[in-house]
């Protein structure tokens, strides 16, 4: 029962999601309580998302004050350096735009941290996009297949979970997966290189000047995007973003994108709107004499988060405020410093704390333990010997469908138990359990891609579309690769 409750309330959460009947924040919220009722949770139900609201209540904090952190650091101009480099580099070819997309989240992925990678890749490379109509749509599926690869590092997150719910050493997990993780790379630029020239194929090739570059158009993009976005055209004219308008094999399209004369004005008092507008060169919130300064506040930043001495959003919070304190002198200024990027903050916040009454909900009813006895109690004998393989194809689904934790605390164990009789070690299970993360990493339930979509003005169906084979693709060479290594199995 509990089983088949939990497999019907995400079931229900994605169909609402991927059709477009409702919010993510609305199916986050009603689909988990109306299951949690039915299963028979009753006044307790309000414990079990209570406690969903403690676990996920440091990454809502730590998202809240890294938008805060690198929303300065954009309005300040530190990363214009960043984008005009890609400008040079990207001449006048889509497909190299979106390659370099998904080179920089590889490399600001080393970091560890999802978030601060989209942060930092939607700043730099989203005002690029929206000049030159490459649909926002490719830059989140780059992004997000490039990142959720790289989720592998021992400092990530999934393979520091797998082997201490096996109580195994980490690099033992990793080290051997290396190549499947190369692999899996060498996938995500062939993807991110084929959708450059879908858009390539769509737009033509464009030539890049300065003038381009000037924000004399403001592109209106509601932080969390959809089509339910209702932000009225300054002008008659729109211009649609994707391939729908010229019938290119990949629908890339997002939506109606309002285009209007840039006001001069509102660039002055605002400094560009919350990730659009940032390469104005006259904006009142550029701090040129501070750049070195800034810049070794942010490289502080990302050492202290790799070294771990401090807990994320305690690190996040003081380093906004002296970003604050610096840029800001005046409390005028720094009130106008958070409130530029307020949409971004509640919109990304709101899916998280929305998303801990899923979690909570399937923790606290047991579905999270049916589900894996189930799994455990269900596969053949003839499957035995071959239980690597078999946990490295269930990691695609089940890690989108339920967070890291619940995953490799709940259903690892239980399955690595049943694999050791028939001779398979903790260690290659952990390893092909791992393979599953670039799919896992677009799931609602991660607050990485909740704020990657809200920050590019992206659908959240329209990036699963997108997105979802793509990742399943990278996940299943990735696990392929192991196998023919040696690292997994077979």
């Amino acid at each position: 029962m509990l089983v088949a409750l939990g497999l019907g309330m995400v079931a229900t959460f994605m169909f609402l999601i991927i059709t477009k009947r409702a919010t993510p924040v609305v199916a986050l919220i009603l689909v988990p309580v109306a299951f949690g009722l039915f299963a028979g949770a009753g006044l307790d139900i309000s414990d079990m998302i209570t406690d969903g609201i403690k676990e996920l209540a440091p990454t809502a904090a730590m998202l809240f004050f890294a938008i805060i952190f690198f929303g300065i650091m954009i309005d300040v101009g530190l990363f214009d350096p960043v984008v005009r480099l890609v400008v040079r580099m990207v001449r006048n070819d889509p497909a190299r735009l979106v390659v370099g997309t998904a080179v920089l989240a590889m490399v600001v992925s080393l970091d560890g941290d999802g978030s601060t990678t989209f942060i930092i890749t939607t700043a730099a490379l989203l005002p690029l996009y929206l000049k030159l109509g490459v649909s926002p749509v490719v830059l989140t599926v780059a992004a997000g297949l490039a990142n959720g690869t790289m989720n592998i590092l021992p400092w990530g997150g999934p393979t520091a979970r797998s082997a201490s719910a096996l109580k195994i050493d980490t690099n033992a997990v990793f080290l051997p997966m290396v190549p499947a993780l190369v692999a899996g790379l060498v996938v995500v630029l062939l993807f991110s290189y084929h959708l450059g020239v879908l858009e390539r194929r769509r737009i033509g090739r464009i030539e890049i000047r300065e003038s381009m570059l000037m924000p004399r158009e403001e592109v209106l993009v509601a932080a969390g995007g959809g089509a339910g976005t209702d932000v009225p055209p300054t002008t008659p004219r729109a211009r649609r973003t994707g391939s729908a308008a010229t019938g290119s094999g990949d629908d890339t399209s997002t939506r109606d994108l309002p285009v209007g004369a840039h006001d001069q004005n509102a660039a002055d008092d605002d400094g560009g709107s919350s990730f659009t507008g940032i390469l104005d060169p006259n904006r009142k919130t550029l701090r040129p004499r501070l750049f070195w300064v800034n810049a070794g506040l942010t490289v502080a930043l990302l050492a202290v988060l790799g070294l771990d001495i401090l807990a994320i959003p305690v690190l996040f919070m003081i380093a906004s405020g002296l970003a604050l304190a610096i840029n800001f002198p005046h409390v005028k200024d720094q009130q106008e410093a958070i409130t530029r990027h307020s949409s971004s903050i509640v919109s990304v916040v709101a899916m998280v704390l929305a998303a801990a009454v899923l979690t909570g909900v399937f923790s606290g009813t047991g579905m999270v333990d049916a589900i894996a006895h189930w799994l455990a109690s269900g596969i053949p004998d003839w499957l035995g010997p071959h239980m690597a393989v078999v946990i490295g194809v269930l990691s695609i689904p089940l890690t989108f469908l339920m967070s890291n934790d619940a995953f490799y605390y709940g259903v690892l164990p239980v399955m690595s138990e049943t694999a050791t009789r028939y001779g398979i070690d903790p260690a290659e299970m952990a390893r092909a359990s791992i393979t599953g993360q670039p799919f896992h990493m677009q799931s609602p339930l991660v607050p990485a891609i909740l704020l990657l979509v809200a920050l590019a003005g992206v659908g959240l169906a329209d990036h699963h579309k997108k997105v979802l084979w793509r990742a399943a693709a990278v996940s299943i060479v990735m696990l392929v690769v192991g196998c023919l290594v040696g690292a997994i199995p077979f």
